[in-house]
């Protein structure tokens, strides 16, 4: 065992001495040495409750033969952190969690993790450092919380911060608002629509790394605490088995995940988040794959914002494992890849039909016969840029209009609520990427105003930043290279037309090459925004959007 270096013999009597005094017996040191890493806190609503889960996993731990030992990691939750300087730490934090784990797993000689996440950064962060550290883990979500209720209205955290967009407009009442928000989040979980936390969790599951349902059964109930017992029996088999994270997370696990993703039209973040947990598997995913793999896998779920279910309604019609069923018909997943359970992908997902066809439609009648996340390139997005296709419009799949030119989230969203906005317009934010931002924020804000002033299907929004998975409209996020890497974005001026075509996949700048060439001489590189702390050191080392904002 890897513990034995930590525990065993003459020279670890010292560190013997440590764990007896903290109430270990004999027994319990002998055992693996299991490390429950638990993200629980009292700010982010997704982990206010993984104490729960925490007592249950090791009660699985336990119950399997270990000595589960629980340690802490930090969570930022994106909706307390929207709208102002605390956005810029929520991506960065995805790093501060691998390299704590990394530091707390190597240092104590764990032989294996259990990894409690719920939240948006913090579901990759753990998938990155179990893939890192390559010891036996399983991850264990809190689950999704249940969708609101007002007047017989479904409510979720997204409807809610449209709101603001429409009492800023005079169409809704303070109080109003206010009743919306005391009704939008009714308990502990993470948000209820198909947004980030929820996607990373449901492609945890698909990846092989999180037990069948860890994406959709609901936060504190019997069902989510079962899974959170397994998960700590399921560590104890990988260990006595050898299965590690890398055996698990191959290129075809992350084929699986990014074609689940396509299929249930997951958050934009995915497409950094996936890049990311590979590069540290030593794997590299590009934004070709996703296009790749978008082009032939349909559409078969619109959860919100995108449509009208939830992640109960998900749930209720079979989960994941459901949908991967249905995939399965034409040939779409790879049911050969090994799982945290020791049996294949086709073995957990084989019992699973789809149980509602109104909540996960079969491959007969998709949405759309492709995926629900599209990657555009042209002069604007050499690298690439990401929307969320099956959010968007009809009328807005192909738009040229005149720029609307912005250096910060705060001046665009202060533009949009002063109706400086006109029908047509394409707004560009920029300086907002992992290096400029720096830390590449969740602009919620913004999208949310646009749609709140009933403008989403008249604007398009463009931005070297990325955006919430609770937002809707052509909203196109991660243009690489951003504008601090010298993306030509970073040269837009007011008024330039600016072609949208998400049909054919493009993103063009209408503007003369020989204008572009004066511009670039004059261009003179804005510092720095922040230039103490942790933020500074990342954006000296932060990637672009289009290798999942990685450090190197």
């Amino acid at each position: 065992m890897r513990s034995d270096l930590v525990k065993k013999g003459i020279k670890a009597a010292p560190a013997r001495a440590l764990m007896y005094g903290m109430g270990y017996t004999k027994e319990e040191i002998e055992k693996p040495l299991i490390g429950i890493v638990n993200s629980q806190n009292e700010i982010v609503a997704g982990h206010m409750h993984l104490d729960e889960i925490a007592k249950a996993v090791k009660l699985g731990v336990a119950m399997s033969g270990g000595t589960p030992i629980e340690f802490p990691a930090i969570a930022v939750c994106d909706g307390i952190a929207m709208g102002h300087v605390g956005m810029k730490y929520s991506l960065a934090s995805r790093e501060l969690i691998a390299d704590s784990i990394e530091a707390m797993a190597m240092a104590h000689g764990f032989d294996g993790l259990v990894l409690i996440p719920n939240c948006d950064k913090i579901v990759p962060g753990m998938l990155m450092a179990a893939a890192r550290l390559n010891i036996p883990a399983v991850v264990v979500s809190g689950g999704p919380m249940r969708a609101g209720k007002l007047n017989d209205k479904t409510l979720d955290f997204s409807t809610c911060i449209e709101k603001v967009g429409a009492c800023n407009g005079g169409n809704v009442t303070e109080e109003e608002l206010e009743e919306e928000a005391k009704r939008s989040c009714p308990g502990c979980g993470s948000c209820s629509g198909l947004f980030t936390a929820n996607s990373m969790n449901c492609l945890t599951e698909v990846l092989g790394m999180g037990l069948p349902l860890n994406g959709s059964a609901l936060a504190q109930t019997g069902e989510r605490k079962q899974i959170a017992k397994y998960a700590g029996m399921a560590v104890m088999e990988c260990i006595k088995k050898n299965i590690c994270p890398r055996d698990i997370l191959t290129l075809d696990a992350f084929k699986n995940a990014i074609t689940v993703d396509m299929a249930m039209a997951g958050s934009t973040n995915t497409v950094l988040h996936l890049p990311a947990i590979a590069h540290e598997a030593g794997i590299e995913l590009n934004l070709e794959l996703f296009h790749e793999i978008s082009k032939k896998t349909p559409c078969l779920i619109k959860l919100s914002p995108s449509g009208k279910h939830h992640m109960e309604d998900l749930h209720l019609a079979g989960g994941i494992p459901a949908l991967m069923n249905e995939l399965s018909k034409k040939g779409l997943i790879n049911e050969k890849q090994l799982t945290v359970t020791g049996r294949t992908v086709g073995e957990n997902i084989r019992e699973y039909d789809v149980l509602d066809y109104d909540v996960i439609r079969s491959v007969e009648k998709p949405y759309s016969n492709e995926g629900g996340i599209a990657i555009l390139r042209g002069n604007l997005a050499v690298d690439g840029a990401v929307v969320k296709e099956s959010a968007v419009a009809p009328e807005m799949m192909t738009h040229e209009g005149p720029a609307r030119v912005y250096d910060s989230e705060e001046d665009a969203v202060e533009a949009i609520f002063s109706n400086q906005i006109n029908k047509g317009d394409v707004i560009v934010i920029r300086y907002e990427g992992p290096k400029g931002g720096p830390g590449m924020r969740e602009m919620l804000s913004p999208t949310s105003a646009i749609a709140g002033i009933g403008l989403d299907k008249d604007v398009a929004l463009i931005t070297d930043g990325r955006f919430s998975g609770a937002t809707r409209g052509a909203s196109i996020g991660h243009v690489s290279p951003e504008a601090m890497e010298g993306g030509l974005i970073g040269l837009v001026q007011e008024g330039d037309k600016i072609l949208v075509d998400i049909k054919n996949k493009k993103l063009e700048l209408l503007v003369d090459k020989h204008e572009l060439e004066k511009r670039k001489k004059s261009y003179l590189k804005p510092e720095l925004k922040i230039k103490t702390g942790y933020l500074s050191r990342y954006a000296k080392l932060v990637t672009s959007a289009n290798t999942g904002a990685v450090l190197k």
